[in-house]
C-alpha cells in the first residue's frame, strides 16, 4: 500500500520517524512510505485535509489548534513517539540547582520557530507561581541566533533542541540549567491522520503503528552511536559524533517512548499548558484527540523489533 507521510520539519529529535525509514520497518509491514516535507509546520495538517498525503507526524499543539478552528476536521492522532518536551534551557553560566524562579531578572530568548516550547514554559512558570509576563524575553530570534547570542553574551540563558544544547555545552560556552523532558510526559510528536482515513483503511493504519513499534524497540536496545549511523542521511548537517551524543542525551532524558500509546497525563499536560496560555479555547479529552485502538493492537501482536 502506498502511504504519503507528511515531514513536519527536520529535527533531530524526529530521529524515531527517520529511523523507521532507514531500517525498513515500514518495508517488513508491507508498506511502500515516501516522505514529503511539509511547506511549513502550521500547514502539515492542511496538507491532510488537502488529500495531497494520508498521515503526517507533528505536535498534538497543532490538533488541538485546528480542532478549536474546525471540530469537523475529522483530525486525530493514532500513534505518538515523541512523548517528552525535547528542549532545554541553556545558562552562560553553570546552575545545577536550577529553579524557575532563577529566570526572573535574566534576560531569557525564549523559541520563536514554533509555538509550544514556550506555551509549555509558561505553563512550568505558572505552576512554580511566577507570572510569564514578568520573564525579560529578547525579541524573537531564531534558535541559532540565539545561540550566538549566548555566545557573545548578549542574553543569559536560551531555550533551544538539539544540537544546538550539545554544541553550546561541548564548546564550553553553555550549561543545561533545565532538559524540559525531566517535568514528565507532555506529549509533543504523534501521528496523525483523519478519522474518515482510520475507518477506510485500518489496515495501513495498524502497519504504520507495528512499524512505528518495531523501531522503538530497536531504538531502546542500541545506544547513540548506532541510531546516528542510521540516520545520518536525513541529518547530514550535524557531525556524527554530536548526533550520536544529542540521541543519548534525548534516550537519557526518556524523550522517545518505548511504545506507540499516547500518554494521557502528558495530553492533558499539554492541553492544560495551551488554556491557560489562551491558545485554545475548548477542554479537549483525552478521546476528542486520540484514537489508540491500533497502538494497543500492535502492542497485543508484539511485533519483533526491526
Amino acid at each position: 500500500m502506498p502511504v504519503t507521510l507528511i515531514e513536519n520539519f527536520r529535527a533531530a529529535f524526529y530521529s524515531p520517524f527517520y529511523a523507521a525509514i532507514a531500517l525498513g520497518a515500514y518495508k517488513a509491514e508491507g508498506l511502500d512510505v515516501s516522505l514529503q516535507m511539509s511547506a511549513a509546520a502550521d500547514r502539515t495538517l492542511k496538507t491532510i485535509l488537502a488529500g495531497s498525503g494520508q498521515v503526517s507526524w507533528g505536535g498534538p499543539m497543532r490538533l488541538m489548534h485546528a480542532l478549536d478552528d474546525n471540530p469537523g476536521s475529522g483530525l486525530v492522532a493514532f500513534c505518538e513517539v515523541v512523548g517528552r518536551d525535547p528542549f532545554y534551557l541553556v545558562g552562560r553560566a553553570p546552575n545545577s540547582s536550577f529553579r524557575m524562579a532563577d529566570l526572573e531578572g535574566k534576560t531569557v530568548a525564549t523559541v520563536s520557530e514554533v509555538p509550544t516550547p514556550w506555551y509549555c514554559l509558561q505553563h512550568d512558570l505558572r505552576l512554580a507561581g511566577i507570572e510569564p509576563s514578568g520573564i525579560r524575553r529578547t525579541p524573537a530570534g531564531s534558535m541559532a541566533q540565539n545561540a550566538a547570542a549566548l555566545r557573545a553574551g548578549e542574553v543569559d540563558v536560551i531555550q533551544v533542541f538539539e544540537p544546538f544544547a550539545r554544541n553550546l555545552v561541548d564548546e564550553g560556552a553553555g550549561h543545561v540549567w533545565y532538559a524540559a523532558a525531566s517535568r514528565g510526559p507532555v506529549t509533543y510528536t504523534t501521528l496523525n491522520t483523519t478519522r474518515d482515513f482510520l475507518a477506510r483503511d485500518p489496515d495501513t493504519v495498524l502497519r504504520m503503528t507495528r512499524a512505528i513499534y518495531r523501531t522503538q524497540k530497536w531504538i531502546a536496545a542500541h545506544d547513540g552511536r548506532d541510531l546516528a549511523a542510521a540516520i545520518a542521511g536525513y541529518l547530514p548537517d550535524i557531525p556524527a559524533q554530536t548526533l550520536a551524543a544529542c540521541c543519548n542525551d534525548y534516550k537519557g532524558h526518556g524523550v522517545w517512548n518505548k511504545d506507540p500509546i499516547q500518554q494521557r497525563a502528558g495530553l492533558e499536560w499539554l492541553r492544560d499548558a495551551m488554556l491557560a496560555c489562551n491558545a485554545i479555547r475548548t477542554k479537549f479529552t483525552y478521546e476528542d484527540l486520540a484514537d489508540m485502538r491500533f497502538a494497543e493492537q500492535a502492542l497485543k501482536e508484539d511485533p519483533p523489533s526491526i
